[in-house]
């Protein structure tokens, strides 16, 4: 059975930073896409940092580029988005999710399995 659960979000000041976390059991890394989205009050849900292993590389909204990092520790199945220099519009739930659709298109628009979701709220 496939399981993401995440951890890590909360309330921060603009400017600051938080680490999200998703551990992830049930599949292997190497066979799945994984990624995080979020969504915003009113707003669409948003891919926000995707990978996998046959696209290789990682995508990242341009909203977040030079601000948010995508890692992962295949030997521990975890991923985490390292997320720095905190704006307001950053604020909104944010999900782990995984699919084994190997491609980064499929996992930030349609993924299989969803974290429950962490609450990030940035105060300005």
């Amino acid at each position: 059975e496939v399981q993401l659960v995440e951890s890590g979000g909360g309330l921060v000041q603009a400017g600051g930073s938080l680490r999200l976390s998703c551990a992830a059991s049930g599949f292997t890394f190497d066979d799945y896409a994984i990624g995080w989205l979020r969504q915003a009050p009113g707003k669409e849900r948003e891919g926000v940092a995707c990978t996998s292993s046959s696209d290789g590389g990682t995508y990242y909204a341009d909203s977040v580029k030079g601000r948010f990092t995508f890692s992962s520790d295949n030997a521990k199945n975890t991923v985490s988005l390292q997320m720095n220099s905190l704006k307001p519009e950053d604020t909104a739930i944010y999900w782990c999710v995984a699919t084994p659709i190997d491609y980064i298109d499929y996992v930030c628009s349609h993924p299989d399995y969803w974290g429950q979701g962490t609450q990030v709220t940035v105060s300005s």
